[in-house]
């Protein structure tokens, strides 16, 4: 039998982005500059049009001054997140 994870909260992905951004006061501009990305980019995501890329998610992860774990924690909310092998 195989046993799948839960599916990934990718709401809360999405508005731990815009918490953050908000917490640094950033407009989409700002985030836009430090990341590279393109701030039609960035509107998508957080309106949950999009996901985009691993790629994209790491850029922001520098920006935002964020391990990427940490921001992808937010995917484990709502649901028990998998433990550490030896823990």
């Amino acid at each position: 039998m195989t046993i799948f994870p839960p599916d990934p909260n990718l709401d809360a992905l999405r508005l731990e982005l815009a918490r953050l951004r908000a917490e640094r006061g950033w407009t989409y501009d700002q985030l836009a500059e430090r990341s590279g990305l393109a701030r039609r980019t960035l509107i998508e995501i957080e309106q949950g049009r999009t996901i985009g890329t691993l790629k994209t998610w790491h850029a922001l992860a520098h920006a935002l001054n964020t391990p990427l774990d940490e921001l992808f924690r937010a995917l484990c909310n709502g649901h028990t997140p998998p433990v550490k092998p030896g823990s």
